[in-house]
């Protein structure tokens, strides 16, 4: 199981992560195209770091939403949402041709991922431009949902149109019932206790989730996200890293 991070998100004179103390201990790096945040100085730093500690690069599109940081839902037509998918994959994938990088994935932003989650218009939208590119690639693109119980439609879709999907867990937030997120506002959604996470990734590396009402839940996942936004989120990458790979061997 890989660990992956949004990363590449600051823009201007304004500085969000702490992408190079973060990245040697990733997998996988989301990096923002610009339009949630970055811009191509940021984006293209955050390749080089990327493509220097050996890190699989994603495209990380989110909405036109610099000021609401891509978390929240802007209308769209399903055609505008292709297009709005595939002009950030090729942002990035003119920058990552300047430095040696391979975008390999795709992993929607903020209210566009949730958003994808929860209307299947949404991800045949997304899909669609992922699986229409890939003809014109070398390396196809990859697709990254959230795990989650009744994905069997999306596998399906994805099967329809080739395109490979990845299925991502969150090391710090907590599940309901159904094996879905917490909703952000809700009291206990999002954990800080070190232990905690580390107990959360310990379990979906073993294929299970504990909600946050106590029942176990199965739930398959391929990576999962964290967050390097401080010295002390650094530091608990830093020992997931070194737990997975003991666990893996």
């Amino acid at each position: 199981m890989k660990l992956n991070c949004d990363m590449g998100e600051s823009f201007g004179s304004w500085t969000m992560g702490k992408d190079a103390d973060v990245m040697p201990y990733i997998d996988m790096a989301n990096i923002a195209c610009g339009f949630h945040a970055s811009d191509p100085d940021h984006m293209a730093k955050t390749i080089q770091l990327a493509v220097e500690d050996n890190v699989e690069i994603g495209a990380h599109p989110g909405y036109d939403d610099k000021s609401g940081f891509g978390r929240r839902s802007i209308p769209h037509s399903a055609e505008a949402i292709t297009r709005l998918v595939a002009y950030q994959i090729g942002a990035l994938d003119a920058l990552c041709q300047l430095y040696g990088g391979v975008v390999s994935y795709v992993k929607p932003h903020g209210a566009l991922y949730n958003d994808m989650m929860a209307q299947p218009w949404i991800f045949e939208a997304i899909l669609s431009a992922v699986a229409d590119l890939n003809p014109y690639r070398s390396t196809a693109l990859k697709l990254m949902i959230l795990a989650r119980r009744d994905n069997q439609q999306y596998i399906k879709l994805a099967e329809q149109r080739n395109v490979e999907l990845l299925f991502e867990g969150f090391a710090d937030r907590a599940y309901d019932s159904k094996g879905l997120l917490v909703p952000r506002s809700q009291a206990g959604s999002v954990y800080h206790d070190s232990q905690r996470i580390r107990q959360q990734v310990a379990e979906l590396a073993n294929g299970k989730i504990t909600t946050i009402d106590g029942k176990t839940l199965v739930l398959d996942v391929d990576t999962v996200c964290v967050h390097g936004d401080n010295d002390e989120s650094i530091a608990v990458v830093r020992q997931l890293a070194e737990d997975l790979a003991n666990v893996q061997g």
